[in-house]
């Protein structure tokens, strides 16, 4: 469990995650990073979920974000599809958080593309408390980092599955 925070405000989008690693209720490790920048074509991405499937999955973006020239519409659509019709890859049961200058989405294993409405989104075990005081920070004279930064604080300081241990990525 996790959670996930991406923000779009004044021009810039961040996505922030916690570090907190569990197996049940053991936390594992207290310091993963389970946010990334695809520097190369300005997204950043949070993923909710297990660890190796993160990796298998930003690698999956990463190639869709190349094979159609940074469009990030079209490699979440096809990343979407993909997940959805592998063997191995339906398996994989997450949430992924997305973003570039001009668009967000939710990608899920079972084939949705979700844009949701505003400028907050919140996914994994605290998704919703960060969702909320996302909406509530947003508001204010914060800037994006800010926003993300004490979203995830919030959800750490109710969802057990989340840890005030924040990684941020922004573009």
């Amino acid at each position: 469990m996790t959670t996930i925070v991406l923000v779009r405000k004044n021009n810039d989008v961040v996505v922030a995650g916690d570090g907190q690693v569990s197996m049940g209720n053991t936390v594992v490790k207290s310091t993963a990073s389970k946010v990334r920048k695809i520097e190369k074509r300005g997204v950043v991405a949070g993923f909710a979920g297990s660890t190796a499937d993160a990796l298998t999955l930003f690698e999956r973006l990463e190639a869709k974000l190349e094979k159609h020239a940074g469009n990030l519409s079209r490699a979440a659509v096809e990343l979407a599809k993909d997940w959805r019709t592998d063997k191995y890859l339906r398996r994989l049961e997450a949430l992924m958080a997305i973003g570039d200058k001009e668009n967000s989405y939710i990608i899920s294993g079972t084939g949705d593309v979700l844009e949701p409405e505003g400028d907050v989104i919140g996914i994994g075990s605290g998704g919703n408390y960060a969702l909320a005081a996302g909406k509530v920070l947003i508001t204010t004279d914060m800037n994006a980092v800010e926003v993300a930064k004490k979203s995830i604080e919030v959800a750490s300081e109710i969802c057990v599955f989340t840890n005030n241990n924040i990684k941020i990525e922004k573009i």
